[in-house]
C-alpha cells in the first residue's frame, strides 16, 4: 500500500488543517494510507524515507536544516512531493534547499483574490487530458519558478494590477524530478472551498498520484 504523509501548519489564512484534511481523504480514496503531522520535526524523521509521497502545507514556516536536509535526501531517493498554492510554494522562503526541490517561490499576487484564466498548455499529458482552460478565483500567483520545470498550465497576468507585468504569462501547474523523487506543485487553493473546483481537484489528484512512487520502500 502506498503510504503518504501530510505536514500541516503555518499561516492560518490559508486553511491548513482544513486542507490537510480534504487532501487526506482524496488520497484515501485512491488507496493511500495516509499520515496527519503539525510540526515540520517530522520531516527529520528517518520514516519518511519509506514513504511513497509527502504533501507540504506549511505557509510561511521556517524549518530546521536537518529536516530539511533529510526531506531532500528523501525525495532524491525516490519519495514523491504532491504540493499546492502557499502550503508548498511558500512554505520555507529562508531554505533555498527546499526550493530547488519544489521548483519554485511564491514572490506576489497582484489583486489579491481576482477573476483569471487558467491555460492548458499540455493537453496530451495524462494529468491533464480531457481538462480544457477554465476560469478561477483565487490569488493569481506570481513566481519565482526553475527552468527545468515540465509547465502543463499557466496563466496570463493583464496589468490591471501591476502595469509593468501586463502580459506575462505564469506557470500555473508543472511536475518536475528531483534525484529520483517525482515532484509535482499547482499554485491554485487559496483555501479548502477551492477544492470543490472540479479541474483543480482533479489536477490534483492526478498530480498527486503521479508524485507518489508505487510501492514504499
Amino acid at each position: 500500500m502506498r503510504e503518504a504523509l501530510i505536514v500541516w501548519g503555518g499561516w492560518s489564512g490559508h486553511e491548513p488543517e482544513e486542507c490537510a484534511h480534504t487532501i487526506r481523504d482524496l488520497l484515501q480514496e485512491d488507496g493511500f494510507k495516509v499520515y496527519l503531522e503539525h510540526t515540520t520535526e517530522a520531516f527529520a524523521d528517518p520514516s519518511i524515507h519509506d514513504l511513497s509521497l509527502i504533501v507540504p502545507i506549511m505557509t510561511m514556516s521556517k524549518i530546521e536544516k536537518e529536516e530539511a536536509k533529510n526531506l531532500a535526501a528523501a525525495v532524491e531517493n525516490g519519495v514523491g512531493i504532491a504540493g499546492y498554492h502557499g502550503g508548498t510554494g511558500d512554505a520555507f522562503r529562508e531554505c533555498v534547499e527546499y526550493q530547488f526541490i519544489i521548483g519554485g517561490q511564491w514572490v506576489a499576487h497582484p489583486g489579491n483574490i481576482i477573476d483569471y484564466t487558467v491555460n492548458i498548455t499540455r493537453p496530451d499529458d495524462p494529468l491533464m487530458q480531457g481538462i480544457e482552460d477554465f476560469p478561477y478565483t483565487s490569488e493569481q500567483y506570481y513566481m519565482h519558478v526553475d527552468p527545468s520545470n515540465e509547465v502543463l498550465a499557466t496563466t496570463r497576468f493583464t496589468g490591471e494590477h501591476a502595469w509593468w507585468i501586463d502580459g506575462v504569462v505564469m506557470p500555473v501547474v508543472w511536475k518536475r524530478q528531483y534525484g529520483k523523487g517525482r515532484v509535482f506543485y499547482s499554485s491554485l487553493g487559496h483555501v479548502a472551498k477551492e477544492f470543490e473546483v472540479p479541474q483543480m481537484r482533479e489536477i490534483y489528484r492526478r498530480g498527486a498520484n503521479w508524485a507518489a512512487r508505487e510501492t514504499a520502500a
